[in-house]
């Protein structure tokens, strides 16, 4: 019968060694990861999605008509113009499923205590949600 104060020898795991054929992934360069290049790849496709939905905002809004140009006689557009309002929305609904996407591939990525969220995609969510309710809400 085994005695109670027999314990086992406790288990070292810095003994551990990864099978033959694998790299260990925390000890891999980021930059040669290739997730991590898809992660970066789409953070960048996201943000020229936003820049392209500015550049579309600026053709897609109302037009300013100043008293000057009221004086003049000047005709100037009043409402959102519907062609480009549409391709507005699909980019800006594109930009945020995109940003869902990297949210998501980063947080199954980042397990290492050097690894950092990412801070430029949350203010990229949160400049999407925001722009897609506030057009929702107004036009």
């Amino acid at each position: 019968m085994p005695n109670k104060n027999d314990h086992p020898e406790p288990f070292d795991e810095t003994t551990l060694q990864m099978p033959k054929g694998y790299e260990e992934r925390r000890s891999k360069n980021r930059k040669n990861d290739f997730l991590y290049q898809i992660v970066m790849g789409l953070n960048i496709v996201a943000w020229l999605l936003l820049i392209a939905a500015l550049i579309l905002l600026h053709y897609a809004r109302p037009e300013f008509i100043t008293g000057l140009q009221n004086y003049w006689g000047i005709e100037g557009r009043e409402v959102w113009s519907e062609d480009h309002l549409s391709d507005l929305l699909s980019l800006l609904q594109i930009c945020l499923f995109t940003t869902i996407v990297t949210i998501v591939l980063r947080s199954k990525r980042n397990r290492r205590k050097t690894d950092r969220f990412g801070v430029n995609v949350m203010i990229l969510l949160v400049i999407s949600i925001a722009s897609l309710v506030t057009l929702y809400m107004t036009v």
